[in-house]
């Protein structure tokens, strides 16, 4: 019994859900996401909410069910309020730098490290040590934050490196003399 899947999903006002076979669709204010799912789980859309049900009660539709429905809610929050990712870059000389679609950062290296920025994200830079990451597709929006922490992260004597904004770094103590 899946506790997650269980819930039902409620459908904001101003977005839009089709269903087509195991074809999702989500549209909203700001954009729209499809998704084909497995037919080991179905969907039903009631009085503005779905309810994701599997169709039997082997172990691999178990398993799926929660993921579906995991999914299937990020799709509809994501269309609706998009996803947030915040960033800090703390280091003497560490920063970033945006020049349309391509993200560059400079964070100690020889060389700058630049990312192409994809499709449906959008990224930008309130001062040149805060990233701020927003896109509807919560796994595309994560990757990207994830791929640009690691280009330096957050290390624990000197607490230098690009890390989340609520990010907690465990410092630790240096060396001491005799």
């Amino acid at each position: 019994m899946s506790r997650i899947g269980n819930k039902v999903i409620k459908i904001p006002e101003g977005v839009n859900v089709e269903i087509h076979e195991n074809l999702v669709t989500v549209k909203g204010p700001h954009g729209t996401l499809s998704r084909q799912f497995s037919d080991l789980v179905n969907f039903v859309v009631e009085n503005g909410e779905i309810v994701v049900k599997r169709t039997g009660d082997e172990e691999l539709e178990r398993k799926n069910h929660g993921t579906a429905r995991a999914l299937l809610s990020n799709m509809v929050e994501g269309v609706h309020t998009k996803f947030k990712k915040e960033l800090e870059i703390i280091g003497t000389g560490y920063r970033a730098q945006l020049q349309g679609k391509v993200l560059t950062i400079m964070a100690g290296y020889s060389h700058n490290i630049d990312f192409n920025i994809p499709e449906g994200i959008t990224v930008t830079l309130p001062r040149n040590t805060i990233i701020i990451i927003e896109g509807i597709d919560k796994q595309v929006v994560g990757e990207f934050a994830a791929n640009v922490r690691k280009v330096r992260r957050p290390e624990p004597y000197k607490g230098k490196g690009i890390r989340y904004k609520d990010e907690f770094v465990r410092r630790k103590e240096g060396k001491t003399a005799k």
